[in-house]
């Protein structure tokens, strides 16, 4: 009777899956192919190592600069009318830095040129054409940015580490001399600007001052109310102060469009100042200078006289702030950054790298064998309709001659 029951028992057991992973099976994989998954890695990396002693060591030499004070706008100007529709992109984007700007400037063509010219670097770099000197210099020539502290790096490489510092030195030296040129052209476009502006605003005060005094020697002495005297000192600063933000604007129109925020800005001031100057040189009972309209003709022809004079004496003392405000971004602008590290001949070679590439090669062939290891065995074990699916892929695809005779 326990037979039967014993042969039931047998039957309600589960099969084993034949499918079951066995860490047994794996290892026993690569135990029989240890020699090909140990001896190829190891030609590999020995023939990767002498490859890599052919290879010539590459020396990297840093320069670094620190970009000086964006609120000086001679070069920032300047810079972005020669950027002229990347401006807007860089405007788009947050607003170009300077930092921004100089790296630009160090990526552009024309101050790759005087570098190329001085180190002959058309016969060094073998460029048939000017163009692909400027690639192979471009690309031994790494130009970043620092995000926190704004720091410039030039790094440049070559097998030559004399060379490397030198031409990382000429990217500065080249930097400068460009950068001074644009401030210059920029800041010294505003600064003679308002120097004529300020010339003509001194002929208009002689002017003015010589007439009120001839007014005066012919009428000796004219009454004004202490009101009114008032009235017009605070009128003549206030035309004084339009005229002088007019000519700011004027100025600014040189740098920047109408559409940026530094004119929107000065226009909505000068709007101001012109409702303040309609408030007060309002004429009869409706403006603030209730005793000008009262007075006789001869102390109205005065107030008028009094008040050109006050306007231009005013005018001409603000101009030559902005004047000298102006010179002095100017000379700011003729060293536009620091120099925080020149480049040194590097002593140490910066590339190749030639264990780490040893390594790799070694564990990526090491890793392909294992996985050619597992393709062996999974062939030898493949079943009839397995193997017969395998030679029909052999035939359809391109396989190399050594597969189509396995």
């Amino acid at each position: 009777m326990s037979c039967p029951e014993n042969k039931n028992l047998d039957l309600q057991t589960p099969p084993t899956e034949p499918d079951e992973i066995n860490l047994l099976d794996l290892l026993l994989v690569l135990a029989k192919n240890w020699k090909m998954i140990i001896g190829v890695p190891f030609i590999v990396a020995v023939i990767t190592a002498i490859f890599s002693l052919s290879m010539p060591n590459i020396y990297t030499a840093k320069a670094m600069i620190l970009p000086g004070d964006d609120n000086s706008s001679g070069l920032m100007s300047a810079m972005m009318g020669q950027l002229g529709g990347l401006a807007g992109l860089a405007g788009g984007l947050g607003g170009a830095t300077k930092a921004d700007l100089y790296v630009t400037m160090l990526k552009s063509e024309s101050l790759k040129d005087p570098i190329i010219d001085q180190f002959k670097l058309m016969q060094l770099y073998k460029a048939k054409f000017r163009a692909n000197a400027y690639k192979t210099l471009g690309s031994n020539a790494a130009i970043s940015t620092g995000k926190k502290d704004g720091v410039i790096t030039i790094a440049v490489s070559d097998k030559d580490p004399k060379l490397a510092a030198a031409i990382a030195n000429a990217y500065v030296d080249e930097l400068g001399k460009m950068a001074a040129k644009l401030s210059m052209s920029g800041a010294g476009r505003s600064r003679v600007f308002l120097e004529e502006r300020l010339t003509k605003a001194k002929v208009d005060l002689a002017a003015a001052e010589e007439t009120l005094k001839s007014f005066q020697t012919r009428n000796k002495v004219v009454a004004v109310t202490d009101q009114a005297k008032a009235t017009l000192e605070g009128v003549a600063q206030l035309r004084a102060q339009l005229v002088a933000q007019e000519v700011q604007m004027a100025t600014m129109r040189q740098q920047f469009t109408d559409e940026s925020q530094e004119i929107r800005s000065i226009k909505a001031t000068i709007a101001s100042l012109r409702g303040q100057v309609a408030r007060l040189e309002g004429g009869g009972s409706a403006g603030s200078m209730p005793g000008v309209g009262a007075m006789p003709q001869l102390g109205q022809e005065y107030m008028r006289l009094m008040r050109e004079f006050k306007i231009q004496e005013t005018l001409v003392e603000l101009l030559t702030k902005q004047y000298e405000m102006t010179k002095l971004n100017e000379a700011k602008d003729v060293v536009p950054f620091q120099l925080l590290q020149s480049a040194r001949v590097p002593e140490l070679k910066s590339k190749p790298k030639r264990s780490r590439i040893v390594i790799m090669a070694a564990f990526a062939s090491g890793f392909l064998m294992v996985l050619v290891a597992f393709m062996r065995e999974f062939g030898a074990k493949m079943n009839d309709e397995d193997r017969t699916r395998w030679q029909e892929l052999k035939r359809v695809l391109p396989l190399p001659r050594r597969f189509r005779q396995e």
